[in-house]
């Protein structure tokens, strides 16, 4: 059973409370809950898009699986060209067979933290079977994480049927958990079941901790309600996002915001702004990498498309 203080630290990192892990002073090395911890710490520096800090974290000697696992996904996330990718890629690959040998020295739950870690690096590589098989989906896997990243993916993939299935599934063996609120949340975002009104209560109720500060949370819930039409409200969630940011907005965050200046009684040029900001800033996010597809395929259609000759007026 975890201590409290991990409990509290694991809590932080699913809600999004990215910051605050980074900025957490580490327990003595003695402690057993000195390398989750670091471990925690670390992925919080990967989803804050500083992977180069994990490095400064672990040692390149360490034995620890997990270690290796989390600054391979450093490695991966924060590499310039396709090889340093790949090589990424492959130790992780090399972990995984690793702990099918029966003298690895691993737990149960490091075990299913290295495959969760390398299915996100494969699902950041778009190899999307290989993160699956990693997660162990279809094998009755019992972790709670590998279930939300496999939920994540389905969803990315326009499978939300998969995706509820998968939660229906962890619901039999999982406990109120914390997490499976949260996959419940994610695929209530994407379905709009109810309305949107149960993952904007559970957006909420989250954001009602008074320990908690989650720029993550809070564009979520600006996402619902978005999508219930409270423009308004929606775009005070997203600025206080970025202020909790420091006054930069991450990607996600800044798309949002770019959607909802396009639909409110906003400036033209605010959108045009955000939209520029966005596309340059951040060119592989899915809706810079969606309009640009559909923007090729306008003009390979306009390039098909014969223009028929005006019509002669009668005599």
């Amino acid at each position: 059973m975890d201590s409290s203080e991990l409990y509290h630290i694991k809590q932080q990192f699913i809600l999004g409370a990215y910051k605050s892990l980074v900025d957490l002073t580490l327990p003595d090395t003695s402690s057993p809950d000195y390398i989750p911890t670091l471990v925690y710490k670390a992925r919080a520096c990967i989803a804050l898009n500083t992977p180069e800090a994990v490095a400064g974290l672990v040692t390149e000697d360490t034995e620890d699986v997990t270690l290796k696992a989390v600054s391979a996904l450093a490695r991966y996330v924060g590499a310039a060209d396709a090889s340093e990718k790949d090589a990424s890629l492959e130790e992780l690959r090399d972990l995984c067979v690793e702990l099918e040998g029966e003298d690895v020295d691993a737990d149960e739950r490091e075990k299913n933290l290295v495959h969760v870690l390398a299915g996100t690096a494969f699902a950041l590589a778009n190899e999307v079977e290989e993160a699956l098989e990693t997660l162990g989906v279809g094998t009755n896997t019992e972790s709670v994480e590998a279930v939300a990243l496999i939920v994540q993916i389905y969803l990315s993939i326009n499978r939300p049927d998969l995706a509820r299935k998968e939660f229906e599934r962890a619901r039999r063996w999982a406990e109120d958990d914390l997490l499976l609120q949260l996959i419940e949340a994610s695929i209530g975002l994407i379905t709009g079941k109810d309305g949107y009104a149960d993952c904007n209560s559970f957006y909420t109720e989250q954001l009602g901790n008074p320990s908690l500060s989650s720029p993550h949370l809070l564009t979520a819930r600006g996402v619902t309600r978005l999508l219930r039409g409270e423009i308004t409200a929606a775009k005070s969630d997203f600025e206080e996002a970025v202020s909790q940011q420091g006054g930069t907005a991450d990607a996600e965050t800044l798309a949002a915001m770019t959607v909802a200046a396009g639909l409110g009684p906003s400036k033209a040029s605010e959108a045009d702004q955000l939209w520029s900001q966005l596309s340059s800033e951040y060119p592989r996010h899915p809706l810079v990498a969606d309009v640009g597809r559909k923007a090729q395929l306008f003009d390979e259609l306009c390039i098909k498309f014969d223009v028929p000759p005006l019509a002669a007026a009668a005599a």
